[in-house]
């Protein structure tokens, strides 16, 4: 990929205390860098990705080393295209087979679950084993596991049980553990790059070639929307939904020694995705220290159709339309190269501190 002159900015560029201290002091080197999160988000991942070809394709390549990815909902998907023989290749198909799905007005939970589940088929391919196998990445997966009336998939029930979560969430964050069990499936090779989890329960467990795929579309089956995954091979006996439920953003305690590069749709760090509309809660300073945020810039979404990344709202916008959908989630990857190319140019000239800002 090469680099473009960049009239207007297309990122804006956040990092931690620490990430920001150590890059404009050393500037970033792909070495840097061994994790990567990536958040829940839905379409918004096709409105970066390329950042991911960017940071996939071409920049990570150049120091190859062991590298934690680890995603909520969306964001697991995109790693596992990016565990994928050919990365660039497992992106981009991601792309075509997200922009390539239909729903009808009348779309039942199990319509768009056994859509979802066909994508993720036609994405894999048969190279579950590859994912597992990368040389160089470590994926890890979140999940939830529902409580009480969340477990079912009765809009009835949903409708209360995500009722009494809303209400718990506006008390505190900390009273979901009513609702969720946090839980991560990573690859056996090395653990979760992450401190003690002590602010819900959680559980690490080992993603394998007979649980993988069942954990990634639990971490992207969105309540009211998708139906959740039940008794997820090597998990256990429950009902396992979002990761980005609980972790939208994964405002997580990662481990320091490094820069955590963090690929995301906004210049802000949510914590869970019922925090969406609580301007006052945001991402933990101090968990947030060695991360580097990059995200599209204010200038950059004002010359995208709708100003905006595209979204799940889109269905909905252009029902009947699905071929003008299409053109706009088209476009939006399109433009995005421009992402990629300006952050290959500012790592490599040494100019990235210049433009970074406190997160």
């Amino acid at each position: 990929m090469t680099a473009i002159q960049i009239k207007s900015p297309a990122l804006t560029l956040k990092a931690g205390a620490r990430a920001l201290r150590r890059i404009r002091e050393q500037g970033l080197a792909p070495a840097d860098v061994g994790i990567l999160p990536g958040a829940a988000g839905g379409p918004k991942a096709l409105g970066i990705q390329g950042l991911d070809l960017a940071i996939f394709g071409e920049w990570l390549l150049r120091a190859p080393r062991e590298r934690s990815l680890i995603g909520a909902s969306i964001g697991s998907w995109r790693f596992a295209s990016a565990c994928l023989a050919d990365p660039v290749a497992g992106i981009r198909r991601l792309g075509e087979l997200y922009t390539a799905q239909r729903f009808a007005r009348n779309a039942s939970l199990a319509d768009v679950s056994r859509s979802c589940a066909q994508m993720l088929d036609d994405l894999l391919a048969g190279q579950d084993t590859s994912v597992l196998s990368n040389p160089w990445y470590r994926l890890n997966v979140v999940v939830v596991k529902s409580h009480g009336r969340l477990a079912h998939d009765s809009k009835g029930s949903l409708s209360l049980g995500l009722g009494a979560v809303i209400r718990d969430n506006l008390v505190g964050r900390r009273h979901l553990h009513r609702h969720f069990e946090r839980v991560i499936l990573h690859d056996a090779r090395m653990a979760p790059p992450l401190a003690a989890l002590n602010d819900f329960p959680s559980r690490c467990l080992h993603l394998e070639v007979g649980n993988l795929r069942h954990a990634l579309l639990a971490s992207g089956s969105i309540p009211m929307v998708m139906e959740g995954v039940r008794d997820i091979p090597g998990v256990g006996p429950g009902t396992y939904r979002d990761g980005g439920l609980l972790d939208y953003h994964l405002d997580l305690p990662y481990q320091p020694g490094g820069v955590v590069l963090y690929p995301h749709f906004t210049d802000k760090v949510i914590p869970g995705w019922f925090d969406k509309g609580l301007p006052w809660r945001r991402g933990d300073a101090n968990r947030l220290q060695d991360v580097l945020l990059l995200a599209p810039s204010r200038e950059y979404l004002a010359r995208l159709p709708h100003n905006k990344l595209p979204d799940r709202k889109d269905f909905k916008h252009y029902l009947g339309d699905d071929a003008g959908r299409e053109r706009y989630w088209c476009k939006a990857m399109d433009e995005s190269r421009r992402m990629g190319d300006e952050f290959l140019e500012l790592a490599d000239s040494g100019r990235l501190g210049e433009r970074l800002q406190p997160l």
